[in-house]
């Protein structure tokens, strides 16, 4: 499935996260090797801090939009009752640089690196703005759940 840039689509269809742990909104781009997604920062987010989306915002923005690529394969679907679960295996490199405050929308991408069957490292950064909030690399594990 491939997501032209103007093709804005729910996030929904690809994650599992539901409120309050759903940290991303929209999927601006997708394809198998890259993403972008966009996140309005709200006042009752619960990584929302004085006024800011703290650090495990960004981290959890991050997982959610990269896990967008893998999980992709899992939602191709949409009538199908799909089960998955997925999970940060390893977080080999992260760098915060600023945080974004309430009514801020952060656009993030994520760039597929390797994967390998259900675990894939990813390349990832979100901004405010042409402003670089955060950058990391990440492995991710997603995986079915048979019922």
């Amino acid at each position: 499935m491939e997501i032209k840039e103007n093709d804005i689509i729910n996030i929904h269809q690809f994650l599992p996260h539901r409120n309050p742990m759903l940290m991303t909104d929209y999927i601006l781009e997708l394809t198998k090797e890259k993403v972008v997604t966009s996140f309005e920062i709200l006042e009752d987010n619960i990584f929302v801090h004085n006024n800011e989306f703290v650090e495990a915002g960004l981290i959890e923005n991050l997982a959610q939009t990269c896990s967008s690529i893998l999980g992709q394969s899992f939602f191709e679907n949409p009538e199908a009752d799909t089960k998955v679960i997925g999970f940060i295996t390893n977080i080999k490199k992260i760098e915060v640089f600023a945080l974004p405050k309430v009514g801020d929308k952060i656009i993030s991408k994520a760039s597929l690196i390797s994967q390998y069957e259900n675990i894939c490292n990813i390349f990832c950064e979100t901004f405010n703005n042409d402003e670089l909030l955060i950058r990391g690399e990440i492995n991710l594990f997603i995986q079915e759940i048979k019922q």
